[in-house]
């Protein structure tokens, strides 16, 4: 079938793959100039099945509404005059029950698992390069008390077949010799050896252009989607500042914009951006730096080795579409991370970036058909979409294909 995919970031980059396997004319259709300059233009960039807890959860009323008072919030508030704000929130606030909690926990970890063997599979098939490493990522706790929290958290992923390792100070350094300077500030931490990290734009151009090279994949940049055209139930094309774009099936991948597109077809997706702040800085051989990636869970600050760069991420803030952002609002983060890592890279060359997470209320994404007998979600995959690529890549290609999914879509598929 001819199958178009609105979006190249490293979601809809992963379906395109998929589809164009399975033999597909696939067509891809991206406003920007290139794959991976939005969300995945530079993420926190762990692929971390083991940070795959959903964001509502008990806890997070309280620590939003703290935010409106102090700056230090790992999710923080800044309320606008959006309704969709608004309405979003009281749906999100619906799931911060435990029980909900940890039920879209282990939907996001059944995903995020079987993704992260597919990344694997298909680095080895494709030869993509994107400064992956497979080297486990560390969860680093600096209080005894968080420490303790943090293993008891962890049963719900270990329930669920995902392997942790609880080490001590010594453990966490012989694993990670750069924490050794510092080993005195630590209480203890978890590894996971099955997470991986790399860069998710690096590895949306690689994947584009092995698509497009070896699967005859058309790329389509500067197209700006404006909207689906319906007949019936289907969908009959899509509009572009280009013009229409016809196809024989759709696939929404378009992050946080996927709403404003789906709407013109009817279909109201419960997705809003939040934001999420980095700085990527240089490194050299003399810096004493991470070897895997490292989450600061005190902190909620993210540090990732790319190459002969060091990737650190942190903040979750509702606070709309907006993406400015000023040096001081990294301070923070690159405060914990310099305590951590003192010498890890040239602290002096950050380069800053503030990006847009598209979130769901349950940070659960969404997949499958919706509504048309010819449109497929693939969106709303929040702050470890690079983890969940491949993986709602091939559920898509095969929902598409007619083929049973090899893993379990009960509360994973769209239901609106």
């Amino acid at each position: 079938m001819r199958a178009v995919v609105l979006g190249s970031g490293v979601i809809g980059t992963a379906a395109a793959y998929y589809l164009a396997r399975d033999g597909h004319e696939v067509t891809v259709l991206e406003r920007h100039e290139a794959p991976g300059l939005e969300t995945s233009y530079a993420n926190a960039g762990l692929v971390a099945p083991g940070h795959s807890y959903a964001w509502a959860s008990p806890a997070a009323p309280r620590i939003l509404a703290k935010s409106l008072i102090t700056a230090d919030q790992a999710l923080r508030l800044r309320p606008r005059l959006d309704p969709r704000m608004w309405s979003w929130l009281w749906q999100f606030f619906l799931q911060c029950t435990d029980e909900r909690a940890r039920a879209n926990t282990r939907r996001k970890l059944r995903l995020c698992r079987y993704s992260t063997d597919l990344l694997s599979e298909l680095v080895r098939d494709t030869g993509v390069e994107y400064d992956g490493l497979a080297r486990g990522n560390l969860y680093v706790y600096r209080s005894e008390r968080s420490f303790e929290a943090g293993v008891r958290r962890t049963q719900l992923l270990r329930d669920q077949g995902l392997e942790l390792e609880v080490l001590d100070r010594d453990g966490l350094c012989a694993r990670e010799p750069a924490l050794d300077p510092v080993r005195e500030r630590l209480a203890g931490g978890l590894y996971s050896p099955t997470d991986q990290s790399g860069d998710a734009r690096m590895f949306s151009r690689g994947l584009a252009e092995h698509c497009r090279d070896a699967m005859g994949v058309d790329f389509r940049f500067g197209v700006t989607v404006d909207g689906l055209d319906a007949d019936g139930d289907r969908i009959a094309g899509v509009r572009t500042n280009k013009g229409l774009a016809g196809g024989d099936v759709f696939v929404l991948a378009l992050g946080f914009m996927s709403p404003f597109v789906s709407r013109t077809a009817g279909l109201k997706l419960p997705i809003y951006p939040v934001k999420g702040y980095s700085v990527t800085i240089p490194r050299g051989s003399s810096n004493l730096s991470p070897r895997m990636g490292v989450c600061d869970e005190d902190r909620l600050v993210v540090t990732c080795p790319m190459g002969d760069r060091i990737r650190v991420a942190a903040t979750a803030e509702f606070s709309g579409y907006d993406k400015a952002h000023r040096p001081a609002d990294f301070r923070g983060m690159l405060r914990s991370v310099r305590e951590l890592f003192p010498s890890a890279g040239d602290y002096d060359r950050p380069e800053y970036w503030a990006g847009l997470r598209p979130m769901t209320p349950s940070s659960v994404p969404l997949l499958g058909r919706a509504r048309y007998e010819n449109l497929y979600l693939d969106t709303g995959h929040g702050h470890i979409g690079w983890t969940m690529a491949c993986g709602s890549g091939k559920v898509t290609a095969d929902l598409v294909a007619g083929r049973e999914p090899e893993i379990d879509l009960e509360g994973l598929v769209y239901a609106g």
